[in-house]
């Protein structure tokens, strides 16, 4: 990132983009508009069925599957797993986005195809449960119950994580990610997690931002009016999800784990220049970056705002973010 010089740029509008916009009557579409969770449940299971059927099928994938997994606190969630053609592949588990509180199986069935037909991956598909019916960190315990569950099953998968073992999300998700690659260095996990892909993630609560950061973080404010998430929207989810003084927990600003962020292992990292957490995104990869001297790779979308490839599926960034998500994987698999 060190050719941009300032990251406010990033937030300036793309021919691309003004046509999406007048194809909208100029009015951009914002989750935000959206005052009840269930109905906004209901369009994003649309929208996100939609932007897969828009993708040819996926060829290499043998099997698709649905597990009940228990969690700590006895409950039980699905797990849906993807097994390529060749048997014994890395390992790749995937937690969806949605705000903590929307979203399903369906958010990440076109990647986790991808990833299976294409690279080889036994893909894990996470249905963590949703607020505000499960508040924190509900979904980031199920999400790494499930990930100790895949790496505990990886054998039975027909995985192989010695090959390759990366955990990844998208916003609500790649917070998740951010957040397991911590607890799984700080608990010693075995198999170790060999990277982490965060797709727009929330990664630090504004409020909770370091001193020091502040400076570099102007996103929130410059982006606060922008298509699909708004502040508005961003608000409504954190609101469903938990109250403000756990915002500054390390476990749901893993900007702030206590324990540092050495010895995390290679980040892959896909940022959208108008999103309201564009700049904590790019904050946390400099710091690996520049401050612990880990290995990061980022792709980012100039003038696009958070989740447009999975609203707008057949404009060409969403195409070519599409295909940077899986190549970035290939890079972290390179790493191992």
């Amino acid at each position: 990132m060190a050719d941009i010089k300032d990251w406010r740029s990033l937030s300036d509008t793309t021919p691309e983009w003004d046509a999406v916009l007048e194809s909208m009557g100029g009015q951009a579409f914002d989750i935000g508009m959206f005052e009840d969770i269930q109905t906004l449940r209901g369009f994003i299971s649309a929208t996100k069925k939609n932007m897969t059927a828009s993708h040819s099928p996926v060829p290499g994938v043998k099997e698709e599957k649905d597990h009940q997994v228990t969690m700590r606190d006895g409950g039980k969630i699905t797990v849906r797993t993807y097994t390529p053609e060749k048997a014994a592949g890395p390992l790749y588990v995937m937690y969806h986005g949605g705000g903590f509180s929307i979203g399903g199986l369906e958010n990440e069935e076109l990647l986790c195809r991808l990833l299976c037909g294409q690279l080889g991956f036994v893909a894990v598909n996470v249905d963590y449960r949703l607020a505000p019916e499960h508040k924190f960190p509900t979904a980031h315990n199920d999400c790494w119950d499930a990930t100790k569950w895949a790496a505990e099953n990886a054998s039975q998968l027909s995985a192989d994580p010695s090959k390759g073992f990366i955990i990844g999300g998208t916003s609500a998700g790649g917070n998740i990610a951010a957040t397991i690659s911590h607890l799984a260095r700080d608990e010693k996990f075995s198999p170790p997690l060999t990277g982490c892909h965060m797709m727009i993630p929330a990664i630090c609560a504004v409020d909770a931002l370091p001193e020091k950061y502040k400076k570099d973080q102007h996103s929130w404010e410059q982006n606060k009016n922008a298509a699909i998430l708004s502040r508005k929207a961003c608000d409504l989810f954190y609101d469903c999800y938990l109250p403000v003084a756990d915002r500054g927990s390390e476990l749901f600003s893993p900007l702030l784990f206590k324990t540092g962020h050495a010895c995390l292992p290679p980040s892959y990292f896909q940022i959208c220049g108008q999103d309201p957490l564009r700049d904590e995104a790019l904050i946390y990869e400099r710091l690996l970056r520049e401050d612990e001297g880990l290995k990061t790779k980022v792709d980012v979308y100039p003038g696009l705002p958070h989740g447009f490839w999975s609203v707008f599926p057949k404009i060409e960034s969403s195409k070519r973010f599409v295909e940077e998500s899986v190549k970035g994987v290939k890079w972290l698999l390179e790493q191992n």
